[in-house]
């Protein structure tokens, strides 16, 4: 390389680098003022839950079902309190989009014959119906017999599930009543659940807040005590991004151990369904590894669930941020003392091994997402927008929306743009960021091995006020890398922070070591406390 041209590539990268800042103090600008207004415009605080009075609520699913089937409380009275639960906290917080109360209370009623009959010992019950009589939720993109199948789709609004998705089949046959249906946001690709159906969901904590997406509606009725447990779906952080802003457990599972039959939208190649999983979300965390030994079906044997895990035998590597990546925010103090904490936590009381590392690619975090998401299918997201019936003209809907004539929210119409002019698929860009994936899988495998974990923030922030997502959009990247790595997280709660919000972290493993994220998860709720009851305020 001569000299002239050694002097016009240091030109071009000085540039790049002064655009990159310019941008980067425009959004922090834009942060700030966004956060301004949102305050004037919506207060301090919205409006929170109404008071928990009934105790079976405060249940977590597996006690409630080792209690039905030993006769000391029955289906019928546990469905009807998170019946009654759902109908007094969702005018406020609009979670529940579709439920089938009257047919869950004769399946409940149903359960409550099957165990008086004595037809079945009780430990029968718990090995082959681990979970009968307790009612179940799920988010409405993934099918349930008879509910909405919306996905949040405007042309979707009148489709129903003709039968149940292949979790939820599972989930049914071992005793779980589906009662509820939950919202999500557009077509399931964004994380503030809100749709022109629906509407929007708000936040248990602080109704200003968003509930995260797309598995959101999921995340608030577990907060709010009104289901026990449920299933979400997750392909860039859509059960860990609501389980953290919610203060919730949920556990994204390792690739291609539950099966995503009866989602929608589909993945369109073996690489989207490798990020694209089903897993449980609730509120303790005792109910994570029942759920996923279920919904695992014949992959359950490869995840070794009932194979005991000495902690101080775990290595526990943890980072605090993502390294300063473009156009993504600081993580929060309150999320960074909640980690050192935990650190703390297992190298005093457990005696374990725990180093804080630093892998550099997580700053491209969410160019490596979005370009791996790439498939060679012709089908965009414009498409999408209409359940494959055409395409949109997103730049129509645009113009559209402002006068409330587009079926669509703006972030859909904003994504449909985006997508036209993001990387290619095949293109030199594309393969640059495929490499940088495969790289980072090989650092994960060789740092995690068989016995390791990485503690990382399943978010920068705490959650924040509604829209606030559509200026702060690739802070989703903390959990979306994990996606395109394949590997297992699962998000937990660590109590509230300063705002009275929940805070938390997820814990990676490497593949199908699902059993670690599942252990760790219990100790952190054992030492701090998990899912906190949100404060009554008028």
């Amino acid at each position: 390389m001569d000299a002239q041209t050694k002097q016009n590539l240091q030109e071009r990268r000085k540039a790049r680098s002064l655009v990159k800042t310019v941008i980067n103090v425009v959004h922090k600008f834009l942060i700030l003022l966004v956060r301004w207004l949102s305050r004037t415009i919506y207060g301090e605080h919205g409006k929170r839950m109404p008071p928990i009075t009934n105790l079976i609520l405060m249940e977590s699913a597996t006690s409630l079902a080792t209690k039905i089937r030993t006769r000391k409380l029955t289906s019928v009275e546990v469905t009807q309190a998170f019946i009654d639960r759902c109908r007094e906290v969702n005018p406020l917080l609009n979670c529940v989009v579709d439920e089938r109360f009257a047919e869950a209370l004769k399946d409940a009623e149903r359960a409550d014959k099957l165990i008086a009959s004595g037809t079945m010992t009780v430990e029968q019950l718990e090995r082959e119906k681990p979970f009968l009589g307790v009612p179940i939720s799920t988010k409405d993109c993934i099918r349930v017999q008879g509910l909405l199948h919306t996905s949040g789709i405007w042309n979707r609004r009148n489709i129903r599930g003709d039968k149940d998705a292949r979790a939820m089949e599972l989930m049914r046959s071992a005793g779980a009543i589906p009662f509820a249906l939950t919202n999500v946001s557009e077509c399931c690709m964004w994380w503030e659940s809100v749709n022109t159906i629906h509407g929007r969901s708000r936040n248990p904590y602080d109704a200003n807040r968003i509930v995260g997406g797309s598995s959101g509606g999921e995340g608030c009725i577990q907060a709010a005590a009104a289901s026990p447990f449920g299933l979400g779906s997750d392909i860039g952080g859509s059960i860990r991004m609501p389980a953290f802003f919610n203060g919730i457990f949920g556990h994204k599972p390792s690739k291609f151990v539950v099966s995503n039959e009866g989602q929608y939208p589909v993945a369109l190649s073996e690489e989207q369904n490798s990020f694209l999983g089903i897993g449980p979300m609730c509120r303790y965390a005792t109910d994570l590894k029942p759920m996923l030994r279920i919904i695992s079906d014949e992959n359950a044997a490869k995840l070794r669930l009932d194979e005991p895990v000495d902690l101080k035998q775990v290595k526990f590597f943890y980072q605090i941020n993502d390294g300063g990546a473009h156009l993504v925010s600081p993580v929060d103090l309150d999320i960074r003392d909640a980690m050192e904490k935990v650190m703390a936590h297992f190298r005093a009381t457990v005696k374990a091994e725990v180093k804080k590392v630093y892998l550099d690619k997580l700053r491209n975090s969410a160019p490596m997402w979005l370009a791996n998401m790439k498939t060679p299918s012709k089908v965009g997201f414009d498409s999408q927008l209409v359940n494959l019936e055409g395409t949109i003209n997103p730049w129509l809907e645009l113009v559209k929306w402002p006068l409330r004539m587009s079926n669509h929210t703006l972030i859909g119409i904003l994504t449909a743009i985006s997508e036209r002019s993001g990387v290619k698929y095949g293109s030199e860009e594309y393969h640059h960021y495929v490499q940088q994936k495969q790289e980072l899988v090989n650092e994960f495998r060789d740092m995690l091995g068989e016995n390791g974990v990485f503690i990382y923030p399943t978010h920068p922030t705490v959650a924040p006020y509604h829209n606030e997502p559509l200026i702060r959009a690739l802070n989703f990247s903390y959990t979306a890398i994990i996606n395109v790595l394949g590997l297992p997280a699962t998000a937990v709660p660590l109590g509230l922070g300063r705002e009275g919000l929940p805070v938390g972290l997820q814990v990676v493993a490497g593949v199908n070591q699902d059993r670690l994220c599942l252990a760790v998860a219990c100790e952190l709720e054992r030492a701090f406390g998990g899912w906190v009851a949100p404060e009554v305020k008028a």
